[in-house]
């Protein structure tokens, strides 16, 4: 028998072509990983769609990317990397790592090899507690892989169980530039923030030919999981993006308001003053008046730093990020201007998802109330809103980080409750001098207890009088200063003092023992 050299003869397995010449194979195999197609590069082009190393280069700081599994499936045609890229950077020098679909590779679809990559990311962010950027493009998994990826131990369901188990451990940040299909929709899901690109980002279960197909619904695309749609309508997107460009600045951005993992503090920053002064006339004396509650933010917080999460979803109530003398803090703040600032399904939704992602790293909370309590009528009943109101007030009440509530006009009914008031335990509850704190407004009080008697009056006059008195008396009743004096509240605070004073309550419950009491879980409302 003749020996041959490696590479001569027949293949050495059935299928398999034998190599004859390995350096110009291997080059050529990663050299179509490096750059798209001339196809491929005129499509991106034509949906002002990035290049996928182009949107890793924007995101990760120059030069620290570093690549596993380049070379995946480089023995088939056309599926270089077998279309995702995977690895580990910097971030303004934090580590984290990447999992970014190319869609120019059958329009970022999975294969076995995928999910294998996309599996073994999730698996070092678990051992080594690092963020993962999930930079989304995908039209889902290829059926012809559909038995190597799907249903097994290290198919696409681990992506999804390990995605559960960083939840709370580290970031993990989604910037959907296309489409995310089918089962790959989930990744987003489990994401802490959804970034969405306007006209081209979708998201959905089953594409509009399959809903017509099924449940005979015709629906475009937009309509049925676009952006606007999601970031508006559904609350599965939490930012709107024009770009690409945007998203990933977006996603970095709000990377800097948190800590690389669980264990760790957020970021510090140098301390700017606030945008604007505080001053008494920010707040309308009528309760019903309607004010922007970004007005106080930009007065109360540094100049420029707040991050707003979810501002098209339920905008009733205001959610995010923002900075006290360069220390990071989230906001939950009722939004007068829309709605009233009554809480729906929606916004306890909203709010109690927040609330979870600051306890989760140790981002101290600060309310700002002024709300009228929660929605009622058949509507909202039928929509939930007692369950959705449990929801909220049970984050607020498992919630350990340092917590401030402030009144900054009024606090009615559950709303006091869902706004981190006084039976919550916040670290303190501060008012302004004209907060008011009941179980209803005046007017509701008056009509609920005395219509009848009001009724019976006919005199105009002597009607008008007489609901006057009610109204004083029940004003002095729940005069702020009343609520002080018997320790309902812990101060009360003048305007152009309140964000030392929020500062200095902050600072004071650093200290504080954040065990959780021994159980092995609640069962917070669906």
């Amino acid at each position: 028998m003749t020996d041959q050299p490696l590479g001569a003869g027949e293949p050495l397995r059935p299928g398999v072509p034998v190599r004859t010449n390995g350096a110009r194979e291997m080059a050529a195999a990663r050299e179509a990983t490096l750059r798209p197609t001339e196809k491929g590069a005129a499509k991106l082009a034509d949906q002002n769609k990035l290049y996928v190393r182009e949107r890793i280069a924007l995101l990760v700081d120059e030069g620290t990317f570093v690549e596993d599994g380049q070379l995946a499936n480089a023995l088939a045609d056309g599926l270089p990397a077998d279309g995702v890229v995977t690895g580990r950077g910097l971030v303004d020098g934090r580590p984290v790592l990447v999992v970014a679909n190319d869609p120019t590779v059958k329009a970022g679809s999975w294969g076995a090899r995928t999910v294998e990559k996309i599996v073994r990311v999730t698996e070092v962010a678990l051992r080594d507690e690092l963020p993962i950027f999930w930079l989304v493009d995908s039209a889902g998994a290829r059926i012809t892989d559909q038995v190597e990826l799907f249903p097994g131990r290290r198919g696409a369901g681990r992506i999804f169980a390990n995605q559960v188990a960083l939840s709370g451990k580290v970031a993990q940040i989604c910037c959907l530039f296309g489409p995310s299909a089918a089962g790959g929709a989930y990744i987003p899901s489990f994401c802490d923030l959804v970034i969405m690109v306007e006209s081209n980002a979708s998201m959905y279960l089953g594409s509009p030919r399959m809903a017509e197909m099924v449940v005979g619904e015709k629906v475009s695309l937009q309509e049925m999981g676009g952006a606007r749609m999601h970031t508006t309508v559904s609350g599965c997107g939490d930012l709107l993006a024009a770009d690409d460009e945007e998203a990933i600045e977006l996603a970095r951005e709000y990377f800097s308001y948190l800590p690389a993992t669980w264990r760790d503090q957020p970021p510090e920053f140098d301390a700017r003053p606030p945008g604007r002064p505080f001053t008494a006339d920010l707040v309308p004396a009528q309760d019903s008046a309607g004010y922007d509650m970004h007005v106080l933010l930009d007065a109360l917080l540094d100049a420029d730093s707040f991050f707003e999460v979810k501002p098209l979803y339920a905008a009733e109530l205001i959610v995010g990020f923002g900075r006290l003398e360069g220390q990071v803090v989230g906001i939950v703040a009722n939004n007068p201007a829309v709605r009233g600032g009554v809480l729906f399904v929606d916004s306890a939704d909203k709010a109690a998802r927040f609330i979870w992602l600051c306890d989760a790293f140790n981002v101290p909370l600060v309310y700002l109330a002024d709300v009228p309590g929660f929605m009622i009528g058949s509507e909202v009943e039928r929509q939930g809103i007692i369950r959705a109101g449990a929801k909220m007030i049970t984050a607020v009440a498992d919630a350990t980080v340092p917590t401030v509530s402030v009144v900054v006009r009024k606090a009615y009914g559950a709303g006091l409750y869902a706004m981190c008031g006084p039976g919550f335990s916040p670290d303190a509850c501060i008012a302004l001098p004209t907060a008011k704190i009941a179980v209803m407004g005046p007017e509701a009080a008056i009509n609920a207890v005395y219509y009848n008697r009001i009724a019976q009056i006919e005199d105009a006059q002597e009607r008008a009088a007489y609901v006057e008195r009610l109204r004083a008396e029940y004003e002095h009743d729940i005069d702020i200063l009343r609520l002080a004096s018997d320790l309902v509240i812990d101060a009360i605070v003048e305007p152009a003092d309140l964000r030392a004073e929020i500062v200095a309550r902050l600072a004071a419950a650093q200290t504080k023992d954040r065990r959780t009491p021994d159980k092995r879980r609640g069962v917070p409302p669906m």
